[in-house]
């Protein structure tokens, strides 16, 4: 059996906010594998155990463009160490002009943008330049650019740390805002079903059937148990399933079925998502320091 160190501790409880030895026990069932070992803690606490896994963790914006036609947009997420840099003019006007670079210029990757030019040279020099002027590493995360089928509308919310593009068919301005407004609320994964990863449906299941199971279930109920828990789960991340922000009597796909018109895409973008950054203890870091003094 794999060894079970205090640092993979230490790693699940910063993903999960579990107990410590919750996560000790759970990583030693799961034999030091850390997805299993949070598929465990689910079972076990619930929602609580990933409450803390979709936590914003790197600092940046979201930088947008979009036509005034509103039939071409794009999104950047620009990142840095420090919201204090992410509030600074110079890089909020890096992460516009880069959106307005993907718009124009179709690059197929990040790469390729940074190749690209921006005032008079590569957006690689000029990134680099600017971190030389500002101090702090700016990394360019990634981006996506639409053509429309109907027409984009646009949202940044908490001070650019949030941008949304969808794309409506048929309805009206004001449906196109709200929808865009009601992603950055309720975060969907996808569309509908058939846009949700595979191995998140089976996750849910898995857990599902643990649950019940330790519920005390029949085994002749756990599978159409998990099937309900699944379809839950579905309507839950995605955008037609999911109650509108605005009206919860009604879902997004009954409110597009009553306005004659249909989502051909969205995309939403949360600044740090899934990134890990580490998160400095001071007091700790002044002891450790004047720890080290003395000693000198």
């Amino acid at each position: 059996m794999a060894e079970i160190t205090a640092s993979m501790v230490k790693e699940l409880r910063e993903k999960t906010d579990a107990p410590m030895m919750e996560c000790k026990k759970a990583l030693t069932e799961a034999g030091g594998d850390m997805a299993k070992a949070e598929e465990v803690l689910r079972i076990k606490l619930g929602n609580k155990a990933s409450k803390a896994a979709a936590r914003v963790t790197a600092e940046g914006i979201v930088g947008t463009y979009l036509s005034a036609d509103g039939k071409l947009a794009a999104l950047v997420e620009l990142n840095c160490e420090t919201d204090f840099v992410a509030k600074n003019d110079d890089f909020i006007a890096l992460a516009a002009s880069l959106a307005a670079l993907v718009a124009a210029k179709n690059p197929a990757d990040v790469e390729a943008l940074s190749a690209l030019e921006l005032e008079g040279q590569s957006v690689e020099a000029f990134r680099t330049a600017l971190v030389g002027k500002i101090g702090e590493n700016i990394t360019i995360r990634r981006f996506t650019r639409i053509e429309a089928k109907g027409r984009v509308a646009s949202y940044v919310h908490a001070g650019a740390k949030i941008g949304v593009l969808v794309d409506l068919v048929g309805g009206d301005e004001q449906l196109a805002k709200d929808l865009a407004m009601h992603i950055a609320a309720s975060k969907p994964k996808s569309l509908d079903a058939s846009g949700v990863s595979q191995d998140l449906i089976d996750a849910e299941r898995r857990i599902a059937i643990e649950k019940a199971r330790e519920a005390g279930k029949p085994d002749a109920m756990l599978d159409k148990i998990a099937e309900g828990t699944v379809q839950k789960f579905l309507k839950e991340v995605t955008l037609l399933g999911q109650p509108f922000v605005k009206d919860d009597k009604q879902t997004v796909e009954a409110l597009l079925k009553a306005r004659g018109a249909s989502v051909a895409a969205f995309v939403l973008y949360v600044v740090g998502e899934g990134i890990e950054k580490k998160v400095t203890d001071f007091a700790a870091e002044v002891a450790e320091q004047a720890a080290a003094a003395a000693k000198k």
